[in-house]
């Protein structure tokens, strides 16, 4: 065997000891416990103690909890452990991170500000009237506007295959181009189709341009999957162009409610828990996706895009260019907001409301 494998003949007796005695090898190992080089902690009795002062400043997290992050780099951290004379690397400073309950993590938004104390309530009864609303085959719409962006050969966040050594070039600073301008995508998305509709807009976001989107969907969409709607119900943000407090936003409603004839019910989220719209993750989190790492050069790139977004559920997006202009800072009077045919919910009625035709 020696001759035909060319391996010592010591080696070969060991391995037939080994096979001859099992129970001296465990079945997931290489060689008896302790066998090995030891690890360095081992070797090194100081290294860990070291390692943790130096970490400890700077160390972040919940101190109950078992899992904690550190924002130094290990090769900097390896670096002043060999000033402190230990001989170590980054790769073994790393794994004692592990071993210490550290890891590299990344920013979460998560911070909501103040909870308002009929929050939860006001999720279950959206909950309810969305349940309701679908059982009857009556429209349910998230609206929202999601984030301006800059049009033009600006760097966009996220990674696209390109030939490697070749990325595609784009400006250092994001000063908007003048002729460009930017692109402001509002969008309404269909509960139960899974089905939405964006307008991108090039003025300005006001409650004109977003009940104006609202209309668009109705008309090209809405209106021929719900043939015998005599309702819809928005649920929508509490701030923003269709705020709870935004006149304009009602009397835009009114003027749709009048055009459509339907009795539209507003279902607004409690402040500070926009991230809880669907829209947001079930739209517009997948045109970002989409889009990701392609700087949006045009108008007609941006359009392009989204209405090419599609997911695995289903997701189909229609998209359009709305070039009209929509003054912002428009007043809208008293007498006017006495004209609106509003009724407002007993819970809670500057968050639901309904109105209907006139």
């Amino acid at each position: 065997m020696s001759r035909a494998t060319g391996l010592s003949r010591n080696t070969i007796k060991q391995g037939i000891r080994e096979l001859e005695s099992p129970e001296d090898l465990a079945p997931d190992r290489v060689r008896r416990p302790g066998g090995g080089r030891k690890p360095t902690s081992v070797i090194d009795p100081c290294l860990q103690e070291d390692l943790e002062r130096l970490i400890d400043p700077v160390t972040r997290g919940d101190p109950e909890s078992p899992l904690r992050w550190t924002c130094k780099s290990v090769r900097k951290l390896a670096n002043e452990l060999k000033e402190r004379g230990h001989q170590v690397s980054h790769t073994v400073v790393a794994a004692l991170l592990h071993e210490m309950g550290y890891s590299l993590q990344a920013n979460r938004k998560v911070r909501e500000g103040g909870n308002h104390p009929d929050r939860n309530e006001q999720f279950e009864k959206i909950d309810r009237k969305v349940r309701y609303r679908i059982s009857r085959r009556e429209p349910v719409i998230s609206v929202d506007c999601k984030k301006k962006e800059l049009v033009g050969d600006f760097k966009n966040s996220g990674r696209e295959w390109h030939p490697k050594g070749q990325p595609e070039e784009v400006r250092v600073h994001d000063f908007k181009i003048k002729e460009l301008g930017k692109a402001i995508p509002y969008g309404v998305y269909d509960v139960h189709r899974n089905a939405g509709w964006v307008s991108v807009g090039i003025s300005h976001e006001t409650s004109a341009f977003a009940i104006s989107t609202i209309r668009q969907w109705w008309r090209e969409m809405g209106k021929k999957s719900y043939a015998n709607a005599k309702s819809l119900l928005i649920v929508a943000d509490s701030g923003g162009s269709n705020g709870s407090r935004v006149r304009l936003w009602k009397w835009e409603l009114q003027k749709l409610a009048n055009e459509t004839g339907l009795t539209i019910s507003v279902c607004h989220l409690p402040p500070g828990t926009s991230k809880w719209n669907k829209i947001e993750h079930r739209l517009f989190s997948y045109i970002t996706q989409n889009w990701r790492g392609q700087p949006l050069l045009t108008h007609a790139t941006i359009v392009n895009l989204i209405a090419n977004t599609r997911t695995k559920e289903g997701l189909k997006v229609r998209c359009i260019l709305d070039e009209n202009y929509y003054p912002p800072k428009v007043e809208v009077t008293d007498k006017q907001m006495a004209s609106i045919r509003i009724q407002r919910d007993e819970f809670h009625g500057e968050w639901n409301y309904t109105i209907s035709p006139q």
